[in-house]
């Protein structure tokens, strides 16, 4: 899912002490006629196979926007898919860097809906996965049930596929959507989405954009025990690379030199772990860069009250488990922690590569180092305020060489409570017996500012039934037809989109 790291499954993994509600069936849905819904979910059921061969196909067709690795032939299968979904226009709009897709359905509807898709996947080591990654295998998972394992199984076109899922039975039912479409996608979200602001700030798109009702993104929200998360926000992401070079700094040496020659030599290598302790604080969390904490805004007392009311409804020690950890900084109590997970900007280090790693010494004084860096970005900041405050905070240290390589971000993004788009997730799922949880903003991140922010001005959430996991990990699956009653597969999550639509169209 877009940059989700945060599991929100394994958050909500015990989600309601007297469990979440079994799901109700499609003919139970109350938002459309019910003889067009019992048409459609047998166009869904008559589909199946069809839809999950579409998915295999998708995973098989992979792009790496961080590799620029098959881009543009995944591109056009996108769009290809897009228009056997439906969509009389789909076309692949250029950027910068790796191409964007706008399309529209028209369905002659008085009410138009956004939708965001994503089409490239993280990196993949092969030697890693049970199953060739870009295999799409079919697998029986115990406790699950059917699945597909493969890169981009759950993160994210499952979800997505499952969405034209539901697209392909109107048609295939001779039944006409209630809202019309507009969709946008890229092939950058998992490099931060460094150019995806040309493709929706375009005025065609734009104006587009503008008639609808809000925008959402498929998503897989259930957790192994039915219950779903409705999150309002989330936090943005500053990506960047650090590098200290001997022939940039004009101190130590220019390439690897015998380590004896520390003596009265400089090292590149210190000098980043120098440039990198001025970021944080003692503790090794708290953001230090100059200014960090000027606009961030603190959690409003509703927010605060949803968080504590989510921490009800999710297991502590299983989460734990799921990690690896056994305390929470500074030791904080569950409900505290969860706080400071929604509201806290951070600077993380996420690698960390410098001279020789192999067997043995090789006693050697590197003339480069570098680091691989994430902030995460609440409300009040902005994505170019912490690029700046970065960049002058290293210069007034006297760091001006360390060379700071931004890659990609965007600002964090919030969704009003009571907009049409949460009250209609709201409802959905309400029908479908799952639990909710409402969370202020999710601790990963998803380019919704481009949606929420002006020109747009949008609300814009993340809505879905079924389940997967594995995402950014080897492994990833995504689940089509489950086997555990508190978790839909690939049919009955196609038939949430088709109540979703329809609660869009009527609710006022």
């Amino acid at each position: 899912m877009p940059d989700r790291h945060l599991d929100r499954r394994t958050l909500l993994a015990s989600a309601a002490a007297s469990g979440a509600g079994l799901l109700l069936p499609a003919s139970a849905r109350a938002a459309a006629p019910k003889s067009d819904i019992a048409a459609i979910r047998r166009a869904v059921e008559a589909g199946k196979d069809a839809s999950v061969a579409r998915l295999q196909d998708w995973i098989r067709h992979p792009g790496i926007a961080a590799e620029k690795w098959r881009m543009d032939e995944s591109c056009e299968f996108t769009i290809g898919m897009l228009k056997d979904a439906g969509f009389q226009m789909a076309r692949k709009m250029p950027t910068d860097g790796a191409p964007g897709i706008f399309a529209t359905l028209d369905a002659g509807a008085k009410r138009s809906v956004g939708v965001y898709f994503m089409y490239d996947v993280k990196q993949v080591n092969p030697a890693e996965w049970a199953h060739p990654p870009f295999d799409a295998t079919i697998i029986d998972k115990p406790g699950f049930g059917k699945c597909i394992t493969g890169r981009g199984a759950v993160n994210q076109k499952g979800p997505e596929a499952t969405f034209l899922a539901a697209l392909h039975a109107f048609k295939a039912a001779g039944k006409k959507l209630p809202v019309n479409l507009v969709l946008v996608a890229e092939g950058e979200e998992e490099i931060a989405s460094p150019h995806f602001h040309q493709v929706v700030q375009s005025p065609e798109v734009v104006s587009a954009l503008k008639r609808c009702e809000g925008i959402f993104i498929p998503s897989p929200s259930q957790s192994e025990n039915g219950a779903v998360e409705i999150e309002l926000g989330a936090k943005g992401p500053l990506e960047f690379q650090l590098i200290s070079s001997g022939e940039r700094w004009g101190r130590g040496p220019r390439g690897d030199v015998h380590s004896s020659l520390h003596a009265m030599v400089d090292s590149p290598v210190w000098r980043l772990v120098q440039a990198l302790n001025t970021l944080v604080g003692p503790d090794g969390h708290t953001p230090a860069i100059d200014g960090w904490f000027e606009n961030v805004r603190p959690l409003t007392a509703r927010e605060k009250a949803l968080i504590v009311e989510a921490s009800g409804k999710q297991s502590e020690a299983e989460m734990k488990k799921a990690f690896g950890i056994k305390t929470w900084i500074n030791d904080e109590p569950w409900p505290v922690a969860l706080q400071r997970l929604a509201s806290q900007p951070t600077v993380n280090i996420q690698g960390l590569v410098a001279g020789y790693m192999g067997p043995g010494g090789k006693t050697v004084l590197p003339g480069r180092a570098e680091a691989k860096l994430e902030c995460r970005l609440v409300p009040n900041q902005t994505f170019k305020e912490a690029e700046t405050k970065l960049r002058a905070h290293l210069l007034k240290r006297g760091f001006g060489d360390i060379e700071v390589n931004v890659s990609g971000g965007y600002d964090p993004t919030e969704t009003a409570e009571d907009s049409r788009i949460i009250r209609a997730e709201k409802a959905v799922y309400a029908r479908a017996g799952a639990d909710v949880a409402i969370s202020p903003r999710s601790a990963g991140s998803w380019p919704g500012s481009v949606f929420t922010q002006p020109p747009v001005s949008l609300p814009a959430g993340q809505f879905g039934l079924g389940y997967g996991s594995g995402a950014h990990a080897p492994n990833e699956f995504f689940v089509i037809e489950s086997s555990n009653p508190k978790v839909l597969g690939m049919v009955d999550s196609a038939m949430g989109y088709v109540d979703l639509l329809y609660e869009l169209a009527t609710i006022t």
